[in-house]
Order: structure tokens, then sequence, then C-alpha cells
């Protein structure tokens, strides 16, 4: 099921691996740190990055299921 929706989700260009989304934490940790001030900035980001991603996988995973199942 997993390769299914990546495959899927790999079309629409939105996927990402999670190497990626762990150096992307390290490089906004290290941000935070140093540059206290963008702290609203980079979480903002982040999390905007997060809600697409998961809101995409979500969508998929509902388009894949037969139309009398529901997951909820």
């Amino acid at each position: 099921m997993t390769e299914v929706v990546e495959k899927e989700l790999r079309k629409f260009g939105v996927t990402m691996s999670k190497p990626v989304l762990a150096a992307i934490c390290i490089v906004f940790g290290i941000l935070v740190i140093f540059v206290q001030w963008l702290l609203p900035l980079i979480v903002g980001i982040f999390l905007i990055i997060q809600g697409v991603l998961l809101l995409t996988e979500y969508m998929e995973i509902q388009r894949q299921q037969p139309r009398g199942t529901s997951s909820q």
C-alpha cells in the first residue's frame, strides 16, 4: 500500500522522503538556535509543508479506497 501511495504522489511531485524531512528539521533547528527572530517564519513554513504533504497523502488514500468504505 505504501508503495502505491508513494508512486501516485510522485506524479504530483509532492512526495518527500523521511531523510529529506529529517534534513529540513535539522536545518530549521539550527536556524532557530542561531537566528531566533526567524522562529515564527520557520515554524510557519514547516507546518505548511507538513500540512500539504499530509493532506495530499490523505486524499490519495481516499481516492484509492472503494466507494463504499471509509477509514474513519
